[in-house]
């Protein structure tokens, strides 16, 4: 079949769906007026609301190297064809993103290969905002997870430690990277002892944070990765609105991405709670 004939078809296809679900839509909500809608099965389960913890990313996003970290290029455009089309190509380690054990390791599991039950988890929300506030190099340490701890109870099995330093509302501007004159990069991170505790002395299986790495921007020798990835538990970075979460009861749901050796790749990520 010529191109202009797959075109033309698609258009009319498009066109009489359009009617379809214009119409469907309107009578479904005729249907509902007056009624309450059910809750999804995950929310009726004991959950009542949804949190995004994905940052929308584009060429703008800040990334570790600098350089963009995803470039589009449209291919199809509706109004010549009908429907639009975009070819990605992406830097793995970008915007809201998962680290697969490979990342860091010779022969750890790559992305595809993470354990689906490690992808919904219990969410540990560890709060230093105050003193990352104050100091930009802060880390999460195990005196943070004692704390933690004490007050919240043991870090639950397959749990997602998160850390939450405040540095998500920083995402717009340079001081999301707040590099210094020198090139050096000042944001959160976990240090390496909290990550060997987590690793000894619970069954969490992921950490998080809300900056672009799990270890802190002047790290010399990215220790925290090197420890926590080839244990064969896996990183998030780059999470958002963690303020908006409890430090303990909420779950994480993560949308990992799944090609074949990846490393790592960006993740729709969101909390329910």
């Amino acid at each position: 079949m010529c191109d202009i004939c797959v075109m033309n078809a698609v258009k009319e296809k498009m066109l009489s769906r359009r009617s379809f679900f214009t119409a469907t839509a309107a009578s479904g909500a005729a249907a509902v007026l007056g009624s309450t809608i059910a809750a999804p099965p995950a929310m009726a389960a004991g959950h009542g609301a949804v949190e995004d913890l994905t940052h929308a990313y584009g060429p703008d996003f800040p990334t570790f190297f600098g350089a963009p970290g995803i470039e589009m290029t449209q291919e199809f455009n509706f109004d010549e064809h009908g429907f639009n089309l975009f070819n990605l190509s992406i830097n793995e380690h970008t915007g809201t993103h998962i680290d697969a054990p490979m990342h860091f390791s010779a022969d750890g599991a790559s992305v595809d290969e993470l354990p689906v039950t490690s992808l919904v988890a219990p969410l540990c929300v560890v709060d230093i905002a105050a003193k990352a506030e104050d100091d930009p190099d802060a880390q999460v340490t195990p005196e943070d997870l004692k704390a933690w701890i004490e007050a919240n109870g043991e870090i639950p099995e397959n749990a997602c430690v998160a850390m939450h330093s405040g540095w998500g509302g920083k995402v717009g501007g340079d001081g999301y990277r707040n590099a210094d004159g020198e090139g050096a990069m000042h944001f959160p991170g976990f240090h390496v002892d909290a990550a060997n505790m987590l690793i000894e002395e619970t069954a969490a299986q992921s950490i998080a944070v809300d900056t672009l790495s799990l270890d802190f921007g002047p790290s010399p020798d990215f220790a925290t990765h090197y420890a926590w990835l080839p244990s064969g538990r896996f990183g998030i970075e780059c999470l958002a609105n963690l303020d908006k979460l409890p430090a303990t009861g909420a779950t994480i749901v993560v949308g990992a991405p799944k090609h074949k050796g990846g490393s790592g790749g960006p993740a729709r990520i969101f909390a329910m709670t």
